[in-house]
């Protein structure tokens, strides 16, 4: 199973990391097979502060790469969510031909 995760780069007291996905049985730093962004916490310009390659979280989140609660919120904060496959709609019943109206009774 893959996960996209945070690794952490960077100084002390310099936190960076990087976005990857990675096999759920490597480690925090371990190897990824692939880089998919990075986040920069203490970057001033939002613009700068996370990068995504957007296609390719896309690519694997439909492979069925499950996000950690972190990686979750930063793709929904930028817009990166898996739309689920459109359920088919039902289809519509044919209708019921409607019950005759009563004749007028002769009086």
């Amino acid at each position: 199973m893959v996960k996209i995760r945070l690794m952490r780069i960077g100084k002390k007291n310099r936190p960076s990391f990087r976005i990857g996905a990675f096999d759920i049985r490597s480690q925090r730093d371990g190897k990824c097979l692939e880089n998919l962004g990075q986040y920069d916490v203490l970057e001033k310009n939002a613009e700068k502060q996370i990068v995504l390659h957007k296609e390719r979280i896309l690519h694997w989140l439909r492979k069925g790469a499950q996000p950690t609660e972190t990686v979750a919120l930063i793709l929904k904060k930028h817009g990166v969510t898996l739309k689920p496959a459109a359920a088919a709609a039902p289809k519509a019943k044919e209708a019921a031909p409607a019950p005759p109206a009563e004749a007028p009774k002769p009086a």
